[in-house]
């Protein structure tokens, strides 16, 4: 959680250097486009913010009120940005429309870009710790903020190039142009992440990958066990939780399918990091033979 964490504070500290950089941007040149690019830098900011609350919530202990953790408070803040992504997108298309009705030429439109080339090259970099980090710490937040970031690093280099040629070509049009394009972008992304997010909301099974290799587990780790079935999966932020059936022989003793229960669970975990796992043992009498076998 400490990693998690200090990358979340990291995103803030980026957001606000980003930001910066991209208002000078659009201070520079006038440019509309650019405007977009530094509206969106302020959603950044704000669920950087958010996804900073979201994983510290999270990482509360299970209590009274939530005996299964709070892992899910990562979902609503991957939720939340969705939302902040389609309000920025909707601000974007406004001040589009206004600059479509009255184009004009760009002030210092090649220093403004190459500032604006700057604050892309920083936000392109950190989307990337953001999405390979928040995998290896299953952090949906964190992986919600990266691709968000690198939605943020496409657009961009779409409106450095859109400017350019409406700088060197003297087409003002251009501009406002460029920043309906990005809203359209953004406006996808939004959709993208509010959708994935409501998925792990609904509970949604762990991916067919890791469920054939829980499978695999419970079919070679399983020594002394009959089959297995009714096997049901769900993830919540970082945590997965797994429940299924053990079948041992009516006369193994309660220790002994305890320690069988106590392997799997250990070679579950080894697999795929933290879980939440309940094992219900039965009787041979109550085999499905329609489950997993025990190899």
């Amino acid at each position: 959680m400490t990693s998690v964490r200090s990358l979340a504070q990291g995103s803030i500290v980026v957001g606000f250097a980003v930001l910066g950089l991209k208002y000078v941007a659009y201070h520079l040149t006038g440019s509309v486009a650019l405007l977009s690019d530094a509206i969106e830098s302020i959603v950044n900011v704000v669920t950087a913010v958010v996804a900073l609350l979201a994983v510290s919530l999270s990482a509360k202990p299970a209590d009274e009120e939530h005996p299964y953790g709070h892992h899910k408070a990562e979902y609503f803040s991957a939720v939340l940005e969705g939302v902040l992504i389609v309000l920025a997108a909707i601000l974007i298309l406004r001040e589009a429309y206004a600059s479509y009705l009255a184009p004009r030429a760009l002030d210092a439109p090649w220093l403004g870009l190459a500032v604006n080339g700057l604050a892309t090259v920083l936000n392109a970099g950190w989307a990337w710790a953001l999405i390979h980090r928040g995998r290896q710490l299953r952090s949906p937040a964190l992986v919600a903020d990266g691709r968000h970031l690198l939605t943020d690093v496409v657009s961009s280099i779409g409106v450095l190039g859109g400017v350019g040629v409406a700088a060197l070509l003297n087409i003002p049009i251009l501009d406002p142009i460029l920043a309906a394009l990005v809203a359209l972008n953004i406006l996808w992304a939004g959709w993208g992440l509010m959708r994935e997010s409501l998925s792990g909301l609904m509970d949604e099974a762990i991916p067919p990958a890791t469920l054939v290799a829980i499978k695999k587990i419970i079919s070679t780790q399983s020594a002394g066990a009959i089959e297995a079935h009714d096997l049901r999966t769900r993830r919540a932020g970082r945590m997965t939780f797994i429940d299924f059936h053990l079948v041992v022989a009516g006369s193994t003793t309660v220790s002994a399918a305890h320690q069988i229960c106590d392997n799997l669970e250990g070679a579950i975990r080894e697999e795929i990091g933290e879980a939440l796992i309940t094992i219900h043992v039965e009787p041979d009498d109550k085999a499905k033979h329609s489950g997993i076998v025990v190899l």
